[in-house]
């Protein structure tokens, strides 16, 4: 598998980072060539599925997500969610994880992925270019 993690430190208040980071439809103007849809409607819970369809035109694939874990922050406490990877293409799992801090929060997310017919031994190039997507993402998600 391919595992890679992103943190960064914000000011935004936990509530807040929690929200633009799980504004499943906002990641796809973040990705390039990709667009979230939220077949099971708002708002996220355990067992909301999300579908990343990324490519051109025909060629392309769907990533379908499901939520497995659903703990916003509150009074202090971090927020989890856990994602469960379910596509044909891309398997794994993903977490994001948003701790409230003195000045704002910090935000760890961590994805575990598989892309079918790929061999093993691309996985450390995919955890590079995969960190390298997620970081942007991560950074115009949390922007002000």
């Amino acid at each position: 598998m391919a595992v890679f993690r992103i943190e960064r430190f914000t000011p935004l208040p936990a509530a807040e980072a929690w929200r633009r980071v799980t504004d499943w439809e906002r990641h796809g103007g973040t990705v390039p060539f990709t667009s979230v849809t939220v077949p099971t409607g708002m708002p996220t819970r355990t067992g909301t599925v999300f579908v990343a369809r990324t490519g051109m035109g025909p060629l392309g694939f769907d990533d379908p997500m499901e939520v497995v874990r659903w703990t916003p922050p509150a009074a202090g406490r971090a927020g989890l969610c856990r994602l469960e990877k379910r596509g044909s293409v891309v398997r794994g799992r993903a977490s994001i994880d948003v701790c409230p801090t003195g000045s704002g929060s910090h935000v760890i997310w961590v994805e575990e992925l598989r892309v079918r017919l790929l061999p093993r031994w691309v996985d450390p190039l995919l955890a590079t270019a995969g960190r390298r997507v997620f970081s942007r993402e991560l950074g115009v998600l949390l922007e002000d």
